[in-house]
């Protein structure tokens, strides 16, 4: 549905155009207003880097504004949120040895190879983004062939979805671990006659993670900065920051006095103790002009993940019949940290990707929902695969379903393996990366990339959301079609629902007269616009609070 917008200035006549801070003129603006109703306009007036007016074409503007901006016809837009992410490690990642474009593990021993030489300094080398199911490999990489790329010290590199690493002999030697090492709960050593082969998963990861040498404050706030380039040319002013740790907060803090916080972050502590650091006896006020809030704890892992097998399945992996994933924790412990969190007033959310994870979580909000009252919004962050006859407990007590499109579209052919595609077990990918479904039942939708797993790109996830097809418009008519969701309600998600998401719908999320004025040029109109002319949108400047923050150089 098409709205034009009301020639809304002469309400705001009173205060005189003296009290305009600026005014952005001969826009193609489209946004979304808080019924999803899709609303267009010409003109947008700035007042103290909040949204004073939106002006359809025939409106007044004022006379003598402080300053006026001619954007000659070019498409304006609220700024994208995404919901689920990871700042830091977003920069860090970049900052590293990259993997995510090695197509072979030859590629990526190669990649891994030049890193080295480029950077003999480092003591160890750093980074992540392979991915053993794009190389076809059907196992997981040892650390012999770690050791051929280099031997002659410590590699360390995270999978693709961050559940799982990837050491060699020299790291495995640095974090003392033999071949009677055990995996704490929860983790998983991969093992090769009966000795560690090199991958370590979810828990067991700690084995090596705590000899790698912490970064310091300094390569924290680069990284921050490398980050926040990022998400401004991704077209993305506003982030669910999740697992953030003291260490975080602190480079967060640094670039707020510093005036170098550009991007809007709604953080989610790690733990409940960094939470109560923070905040004492509940969330944060937001800083930094809306800027910066600590509000909640998150995630907390219930399970791992499918690529990796530790995602927690009701039953096992068709591909690995002797395995079902595993809990991160028992039902007590998991209400116990949820209602630790809730107690103090933090929002909660909860890491789930099997569907016996899933259920898990829905148990305990079952349980804790008379107690803890009032609205809460209760977050699952991912709920990639969900029982069918788990799906309308969503619609209860408020859920978010926080859910990734990109997921669907770079895991299709592996969760069709693991999950496997007929009979009972086949049954199970009727709950997968179920969108529709979510609304059907009455669940917020929240969408976001959990950047760096996919890149911070929320025009790929848009047109995976109502497509569910790859970037190669693979399968042809979309993966399980009947889980699309509309084009709009895709953009909601990425925008108002990410918002509300994290507690932020009355500060920004959409554009509309008392909002933050957050918003993105762009090269095109995306509700006009192929998925594939989607996909290949560019941002051409990234505003946050009525500052141009970022602009494409030509």
């Amino acid at each position: 549905m098409f709205r034009t917008a009301v020639a809304v200035f002469a309400a705001f006549s009173l205060a005189g155009p003296a009290l305009a801070d600026g005014l952005i003129d001969n826009v193609n603006g489209v946004t979304l207003d808080r019924e999803g109703h899709v609303l267009r306009f010409t003109g947008l007036l700035l007042a103290d880097g909040k949204v004073r007016a939106l002006l359809a074409r025939e409106a007044a503007r004022p006379a003598r504004p402080d300053w006026r901006l001619d954007m000659h016809g070019r498409v304006m837009l609220p700024g994208m949120i995404d919901a689920h992410g990871h700042v830091m490690e977003l920069g860090f990642r970049a900052m590293a040895l990259d993997l995510s474009d090695a197509t072979s593990l030859a590629d990526a021993q190669a990649m891994i190879r030049a890193y080295a030489a480029a950077n003999p300094d480092k003591r160890w080398i750093l980074g992540g983004g392979w991915n053993q199911e794009r190389w076809h490999l059907g196992r997981f990489p040892t650390a012999a062939e770690l050791d051929a790329a280099v031997g002659d010290r410590p590699v360390w590199l995270a999978r693709a979805d961050g559940h799982a690493s990837w050491a060699n002999t020299a790291a495995m030697r640095a974090g003392g671990v033999t071949a009677r090492a055990v995996a704490p709960p929860g983790g998983r050593i991969e093992r090769a006659g009966g000795a560690p082969s090199g991958v370590f998963v979810d828990a067991a990861k700690v084995l090596i993670q705590h000899a790698v040498p912490p970064p310091l404050p300094k390569e924290r706030d680069a990284a921050f900065l490398t980050a926040q380039a990022i998400l401004h040319r991704s077209g993305i002013t506003a982030v669910a920051d999740m697992g953030t740790s003291i260490d975080d907060w602190l480079s967060f803090r640094r670039m707020g006095d510093a005036g170098a916080l550009r991007v809007r972050i709604m953080s989610y502590a790690v733990d409940q103790e960094v939470a109560s650091a923070v905040g004492g006896r509940g969330p944060t006020p937001w800083l930094y002009a809306d800027r910066l809030r600590m509000g909640g704890v998150g995630e907390i892992y219930e399970d791992g993940a499918l690529g990796s097998r530790g995602a927690w399945l009701k039953a096992p992996y068709a591909d690995a019949p002797g395995q079902t994933g595993a809990a991160q924790m028992t039902e007590d412990q998991l209400q116990n940290r949820m209602s630790r969190a809730a107690m103090d007033g933090w929002q909660v959310a909860v890491h789930a990707i099997g569907d016996r994870a899933n259920a898990a979580v829905l148990d305990a909000i079952d349980v804790l929902a008379p107690t803890y009252g009032g609205d809460r919004r209760w977050r699952i962050e991912h709920a990639q695969i969900v029982d069918p006859a788990d799906l309308s407990r969503f619609g209860q007590h408020g859920v978010i379903a926080s859910m990734q499109p990109t997921h669907q579209t770079s895991d299709r052919t592996m969760a069709e393996a693991r999950l496997g595609t007929s009979g009972i077990q086949g049954a199970r990918l009727t709950g997968a990366y179920a969108w529709a479904s979510m609304l059907r039942v009455g669940a917020k939708l929240a969408f976001g990339s959990d950047f760096p797993v996919e890149r911070p790109d929320p025009w790929a996830g848009w047109a995976a959301a109502f497509t569910r097809a790859d970037p190669d418009g693979q399968p042809f008519g979309g993966w399980r079609s009947e889980e699309r969701v509309s084009r709009e309600q895709a953009w909601w998600a990425f925008t108002g629902g990410a918002a509300y998401a994290g507690f932020a719908e009355d500060k920004f999320g959409i554009l509309a007269v008392g909002q933050r004025a957050d918003f993105i040029i762009v090269d095109r109109d995306p509700l006009l616009a192929s998925p594939t002319e989607l996909r290949a949108t560019q941002v051409l400047e990234t505003w946050v609070g009525g500052e141009r923050m970022w602009e494409r150089t030509p």
